[in-house]
């Protein structure tokens, strides 16, 4: 794990473990290659956080498209949010949501090589 947070300083403890234990049988240079390629494509949480707030004062959903679900960003820009409850709910599990985002990122990088 120590390798993957040395490579990738900005993931949080649970990824690191997560690409840790998906990339144990991984040579260094398949690593490298592997931290480049997911590094571009990863989110970070305080991006979806930020995102996520925009959807007080402007335009609700925003967070949802950056996470790539596209059908409940558009319910979310039509309904406010869902009424402010789903962007509430949002807020809270915002960690969660990028998690799982990145471990999806994570595997489709993964079949890669």
């Amino acid at each position: 794990m120590q390798k993957i947070l040395n490579l990738l300083p900005e993931a949080e403890l649970d990824e690191a473990q997560f690409l840790s234990n998906l990339l144990k049988d991984r040579s260094d240079e398949e690593l490298q290659n592997f931290i480049i390629i997911y590094r571009s494509k990863r989110r970070d949480s305080q991006v979806i956080l930020l995102t996520a707030l925009l959807g007080f004062v402007g335009v609700s959903g925003i967070h949802r498209f950056v996470l790539n679900h596209i059908g409940m960003g558009v319910l979310y820009f039509f309904t406010a949010g869902l009424c402010f409850i789903g962007t509430i709910v949002d807020l809270i599990n915002h960690k969660s949501l990028t998690f799982e985002y990145n471990q999806k990122v994570a595997y489709q990088t993964n079949s890669l090589f």
